[in-house]
């Protein structure tokens, strides 16, 4: 799929997704014929091997993009703190990949607050180059538009990092009415959507509503935001999730019907088999 910006999932198989991909290979050769970039959860939780990541790079072609996170305990349990050795034995590890390598995701915790900001500056500059990042933060502080979200800020404009931006609100504008909807709102962050001017490529995460068509109007300024950087020439990423990861491929399906519509000459995403509607159960 030729397209001027990076469009994903957080995955790249799941079982309701058979009829709607094209047909033959591996689950990632099948998903890289229709989106051109994944949200890399699986190095979050567990470090592949380095042969997988050969494996990985076999199957997605030369425009293809990985958006890996880096390892839980690099950011969750050190807080970015501590020797440099596992964060260099995860780059050797992930090596295969790194021409198919968007930035990788720097996803911190709540409990990564304003105190800590100087190992995340540490942590970039000890990227060795080309390799990028972008960070997305959850404490409340760096929403607050007090001086702990300034120096955040002001540290990623001067390193020319971008700032992750997670849109929730449709997902918490859902009632609460059955399990997958409670789950996804107790571990997904509810924050204000905050936007960092920098010439890095901008990052959406973007989490939706259960029902399909109830996006629509969620996704409607990000459809006038993201074609407005197509047509200035940015290659922005924008991740589709939901409140269960097996509808994502449908909603990333609705997300490009409505940008085809803003951008006419890009090509839309096209299913071998359209799902019905979603709706509350």
């Amino acid at each position: 799929m030729t397209l001027p910006y990076f469009l994903g999932c957080p995955q790249w198989q799941d079982p309701s997704w058979n009829t709607s991909l094209p047909s033959g290979g591996y689950p990632l050769e099948r998903y890289a014929k229709i989106l051109n970039s994944v949200e890399g959860n699986t190095t979050f939780y567990a470090t592949p091997s380095q042969d997988q990541c050969r494996q990985w790079r076999a199957q997605v072609p030369d425009d293809f993009r990985f958006v890996l996170k880096f390892p839980r305990r690099i950011t969750h349990e050190r807080l970015l703190a501590g020797p440099g050795s596992e964060v260099l034995d995860f780059l050797e590890i992930v090596a295969p990949l790194n021409d198919v390598l968007g930035p990788f995701l720097l996803q911190l915790p709540a409990a990564f607050g304003p105190e800590h900001l100087k190992n995340l500056w540490r942590f970039i500059e000890a990227l060795p180059a080309p390799l990028s990042c972008t960070v997305e933060v959850r404490h409340s502080a760096f929403f607050s538009k007090g001086e702990a979200e300034k120096s955040l800020n002001r540290g990623l404009m001067e390193r020319n990092i971008s700032r992750v931006c997670l849109d929730s609100r449709a997902l918490f504008s859902a009632a609460p009415d059955n399990e997958t909807i409670r789950d996804a709102q107790r571990k997904k962050p509810r924050v204000p959507v905050h936007l960092l001017p920098v010439d890095a490529p901008p990052v959406i995460r973007y989490i939706g509503h259960p029902d399909l068509e109830s996006n629509r109007r969620f996704l409607a300024p990000w459809v006038e935001r993201v074609g407005n950087w197509i047509e200035e020439g940015r290659q922005p990423f924008v991740f589709m999730h939901m409140p269960d990861n097996g509808d994502a491929l449908f909603l990333a399906a609705l997300w490009s019907e409505l940008l085809n519509k803003r951008l006419p000459q890009l090509e839309a995403l096209d299913l071998n088999e359209k799902k019905p509607q979603m709706g509350l159960f």
